[in-house]
């Protein structure tokens, strides 16, 4: 069995449980056998699961779970695992993902990959799976020998696919361990796509000049539906909030569209960006570093050509609804 473990937000599932399932689903058939979902805490819905794959849903439902505790998650999760004979169990490459991947790994005794980004393969009965290395500059293919695995699946990497329609869900009787963390108070943004799921995104450099410049960025976000993001630079100087930073020391994405604007590309950038389907860069300078990665380059003033993309996309948007 492939067991994912599906994470919700105040009780709701959003995109990267539907590509976890998929994943899941699309595991699952390659070797051969059948996906299940694992949902811990409040959850609404469970049994919409079954519509991307999961053959069974199964549900512990215990309100101390509402509060992620990494080792109280590994500890219910690698019971479950246990009891349903999963050999191979896939979590979201997400913060709670990357908290639980070494200690699911130790407790199951299985081996671990991190950030895959492509289904694993049987060759000659062993198994390997493939995820970026050197900041996706190469691909590095894993063997991976012991009983059980472990994945982490990168977001964007699989769009949710309906094969099926809902399941039951079953309660699922695991003992949950007293956590030793106590939450106080959680923070989260609210009302946009956050960036490790945005297909769209907007990100605005040094060349925008200063945060009061900042509105022609979110024009042409606001024109597109997509999430903005900045530079380190711009973070650092608090001209964004640092929740906005994409590259190697902020947040890697897989976006399908990003458009980088006023921003030079430099390598630490490119680190988190590089994943990109496709790549515009909007600069002034012909010689900027980030035109060598761009799908499609403008050479010209921010400042006059980004506020022309916005209204020549407002007007194409109201031509295709009229």
């Amino acid at each position: 069995m492939v067991l994912v473990l599906v994470e919700t937000q105040k009780g709701k599932f959003r995109k990267p449980a539907f590509e976890l399932v998929t994943y899941g689903y699309q595991t699952a058939q390659v070797l051969g056998t059948e996906c299940a979902a694992l949902v811990l805490g409040t959850a609404e819905g469970a049994e919409e699961l079954g519509k991307y794959g999961a053959s069974k849903v199964y549900h512990v439902q215990d309100s101390s779970l509402d509060t992620m505790d990494s080792q109280v998650y590994a500890a219910v999760a690698s019971q479950a695992a246990s009891q349903l004979g999963a050999k191979v169990v896939v979590i979201n490459h997400s913060s709670t993902g990357k908290s639980l991947l070494g200690r699911l790994a130790v407790r199951l005794n299985a081996g671990s990959v991190a950030g895959v980004n492509g289904l694993p393969v049987l060759e000659g009965g062993v198994f390997k799976v493939k995820k970026p290395a050197f900041s996706g500059k190469a691909i590095s293919e894993y063997e991976v020998t012991s009983d059980a695995k472990v994945l982490s699946l990168m977001g964007n990497s699989f769009q949710p696919k309906v094969v099926g329609g809902p399941v039951a869900v079953e309660k699922l009787d695991i003992d949950v361990p007293a956590g030793r963390v106590v939450s106080r108070e959680m923070k989260r943004v609210e009302g946009v796509t956050p960036l490790p799921e945005a297909e769209l995104v907007v990100s605005g450099g040094r060349g925008l000049k200063g945060p009061e410049n900042w509105g022609i960025l979110e024009d042409l976000a606001e024109a597109i539906g997509a999430t903005t993001a900045c530079s380190r630079p711009v973070a650092d100087a608090d001209w964004r909030p640092h929740h906005e930073h994409v590259g190697q020391t902020g947040i890697a994405i897989r976006p399908n569209l990003y458009i980088a604007i006023g921003i030079s590309g430099a390598i630490q950038h490119l680190a988190g960006v590089n994943n990109s389907q496709t790549i515009v860069v909007i600069n002034k300078d012909p010689e900027a570093p980030f035109f060598k990665a761009a799908d499609y380059g403008v050479v010209g003033d921010l400042f006059e050509v980004v506020p022309r993309l916005t209204e020549a996309l407002r007007k194409f948007k109201a031509e295709q609804a009229g």
